[in-house]
C-alpha cells in the first residue's frame, strides 16, 4: 500500500494560476486527496504558496498567525475596478512628482495597525455571496472595513510611475486596496501592477519548488520526500524586518 505523504510543501506559483489550479497538482503528484493551501494568492501574483497535505491540513490556522512578506508593484497614474492591473480604468491622475522623503511620508500613515477596506473584487461574502461575484453582476457594494496590521512598508525603488515595495504584513492584508490607498493618498491614482510573495513565517521562496519540477516527480516515491516537516511553520525570519527593502529585493530578482 502506498504511503500517504504528510507535511508542508512549498510551491513558487506561477503567473496565472489560481492556488487551487496548484492544489489540484499537488494532489495528483503526491497521490494524495487531503491538500490545501495556506493563504491564497490571486491569479495575478507569483510566489510562495504553501500546500498542507494529509494530516497537516491541521495547521492552516497557525499559518494564519504568521506574517507574510510581499515585493509589491504600485503603477501610478490610475484606478482601476480590481485594484490591480486586470481591471479597467476607472480614474486617471497625474503621476505625483515625490521625493524620497515624501513617500516615506504618506507610506508612514499605512504603517502599524489600520482599517482596510477591502477590494470590490474580493473572496470574501457579503451577505452569503462572494464580493467578486456581486461585482461583477454590476452591484455596488460598500464593504466594511476591517483591521490589518502592516509590520513594514517600504521602498525598494522609486522610478515613475513605478513604485516597488517591501511588504511585511498580518494575514488579511490585501496589497490591492493597499495600492489604491496610496494613491489617494498622494493626490493622485494607482494600482496593484505585480505582486510576488516571498515569505509565509519561516517559509521562504528560496524552499519553494517550481509546478514543474513537482509534476516530474509525479507518482514517484520521491515526491513524498519532498515534504517538509511541520516545525518549519515559525516566526518571520529577522532579515525581512532588518534588510534593506533594496536588497532583500535584489535576492529574487525584479520579479514584479
Amino acid at each position: 500500500m502506498t504511503e500517504t505523504p504528510d507535511g508542508v510543501l512549498p510551491i513558487d506559483k506561477p503567473l496565472g494560476w489560481t492556488s487551487f489550479d496548484v492544489v489540484a497538482v499537488a494532489r495528483g503528484a503526491l497521490g494524495a486527496k487531503r491538500v490545501g493551501h495556506g493563504g491564497t494568492l490571486d491569479p495575478l501574483a507569483t510566489g510562495l504558496l504553501p500546500l498542507l497535505v494529509g494530516t497537516a491540513t491541521k495547521f492552516a490556522d497557525r499559518l494564519h498567525t504568521v506574517s507574510k512578506v510581499y515585493a509589491a508593484l504600485v503603477t501610478f497614474g490610475s484606478e482601476t475596478t480590481t485594484d490591480d492591473r486586470e481591471g479597467a480604468v476607472v480614474r486617471q491622475a497625474e503621476v505625483p512628482a515625490l521625493s524620497l522623503d515624501e513617500l516615506d511620508a504618506a507610506l508612514a500613515s499605512f504603517r502599524g495597525e489600520i482599517a482596510q477596506v477591502p477590494p470590490a473584487f474580493a473572496a470574501i461574502k457579503v451577505d452569503g455571496r462572494r464580493a467578486y461575484s456581486r461585482a461583477r453582476s454590476g452591484e455596488t457594494m460598500e464593504l466594511a472595513a476591517r483591521p490589518v496590521t502592516i509590520e513594514r512598508l517600504a521602498v525598494a525603488s522609486w522610478e515613475p510611475p513605478a513604485l516597488r515595495l517591501l511588504v511585511v504584513c498580518s494575514t488579511g492584508t490585501y496589497i490591492r486596496s493597499l495600492a489604491r490607498d496610496l494613491g489617494k493618498a498622494t493626490g493622485s491614482a494607482a494600482h496593484l501592477g505585480g505582486l510576488r510573495r516571498l515569505a509565509v513565517g519561516a517559509l521562504t521562496i528560496d524552499d519553494a519548488m517550481t509546478v514543474e519540477s513537482l509534476r516530474l516527480k509525479s507518482g514517484t516515491p520521491g515526491a513524498a520526500r519532498l515534504l517538509l516537516a511541520d516545525d518549519r511553520i515559525l516566526p518571520l525570519a529577522d532579515r525581512f524586518r532588518e534588510a534593506s527593502a533594496a536588497e532583500l529585493l535584489s535576492s529574487w530578482g525584479r520579479t514584479t
